[in-house]
Order: structure tokens, then sequence, then C-alpha cells
């Protein structure tokens, strides 16, 4: 449960369209964090960004929300694109990767294709944008990181592979950032929530992990 005032004063939500991404997105809001939302869907990022500028009050004056298009798996428009929001929110505190693809496997399924997409959202994505969090909170000393994986990444399930070998991945990714910057003053931080009932759930009859 967030506090009534955020303790971040601005982050960048990546995946922040839906689901968790969307509900931390509307969290933060309301506690008063300055956010900058990315996700492709521009209409429900649109939505997302006027609900919570709405909710703005005098009691926190300071909650503005921007929306910005964006495909992760477009790796090398990342390292401007982050310079260009963390400049119009005139600082940064948090950044959470919340992006996230489950493509639906046939039991004997084995299409490159869907795992390539998986790896790129799941892993890859977080990678592009948290080494530049990480290279912009190093400089300040300060910051917090978060990456959204799951407890498929604890073990291989039949159900969908890729998808539990890039929440794995994504697992090591943030431990070994963890370790890297932990004399930096910057916080890193797996969350691994179980089944959440999310879009990207949604038809999923038995759960891959």
């Amino acid at each position: 449960m967030l506090r009534s005032r955020s303790p971040w004063g601005c982050a960048i939500i990546v995946g922040a369209s839906s689901g968790i991404g969307a509900a931390l997105a509307r969290r933060l809001g309301e506690a008063g964090c300055r956010l900058a939302l990315l996700a492709r869907r521009e209409a429900e990022l649109a939505h997302l960004s006027d609900t919570i500028n709405r909710g703005a009050s005098a009691s926190v004056p300071r909650a503005l929300a921007r929306p910005y298009v964006h495909d992760v798996t477009r790796s090398t428009e990342v390292p401007s694109l982050f310079a260009r929001v963390a400049a119009d929110l005139g600082g940064l505190d948090l950044v959470i990767y919340a992006a996230g693809v489950m493509p639906h496997v046939g039991e004997a399924e084995y299409s490159l294709e869907k795992d390539r997409l998986t790896v790129e959202v799941n892993l890859l994505g977080a990678i592009a944008w948290l080494n530049q969090a990480a290279e912009c909170f190093v400089r300040s000393q300060a910051g917090t990181i978060v990456g959204i994986s799951s407890v498929a990444g604890d073990r291989g399930r039949r159900g969908n592979p890729a998808y539990c070998a890039s929440k794995a991945a994504l697992d090591a990714y943030l431990e070994a950032l963890r370790h890297r910057l932990v004399r930096s003053g910057v916080t890193v931080v797996t969350a691994k929530p179980g089944p959440v009932d999310t879009r990207m759930s949604a038809g999923v009859r038995r759960r891959p992990f």
C-alpha cells in the first residue's frame, strides 16, 4: 500500500497502458508522483493519462501524467527517448518496467516467431530501459529500479517454455544489477507476482505456471 504521498517525485512506467503497469500508474498518480507513461496502445495510454490528470487535486498539485507511444522491441530508440522523457519530467526517481507478453502457445507448438517476441518484450526491452535507468541513477547516486517479473521464472514449466525462460533471465539480470549498484545508492526491486487477472492472461484456461 502506497503512502498518501509518494516517496518518489518523478517516475517512468514502461508498459503502462493496461494491467499491472496501469494500476501502478493510477496509484502513483494518486500519491502525487509526476509520471511518464509509455506503451504501444496510444488510445488507452491517452485515456489513462487523462484519468490521472483529472484526479489531481490541490492536495497533490504535482500529479501529472504524460503519455509517450513506444514499442519496446525498438530498442535503438531507447537512449534518446529516455533522455527526452527524463528532461520532460524535470528529474527522475523511479523507473518501472512492466511491459510483458505471453503469446498463446499450443502444447505441441514450437513457434520461433512467438518465442522471439516474448524474449524481445519481456527481457531485451527491460534490459534496454533499465540499463539507461542504471546509468542515470549512478550519476545521481540515488533512485529505484523495478522490474515486473513472475513466479513463472522460478522453474521451467511445460505450458510456455519461452515465457518462463524470459522471466528467469529477467530475474538473473535484476539480481546482477542489484549487486552492481548496491554501493551506488540505487535500489533494484524484482517484483514476482503470481497469476493476475490482466489482459495478457485473459482466455488462458490453464496457467502455464
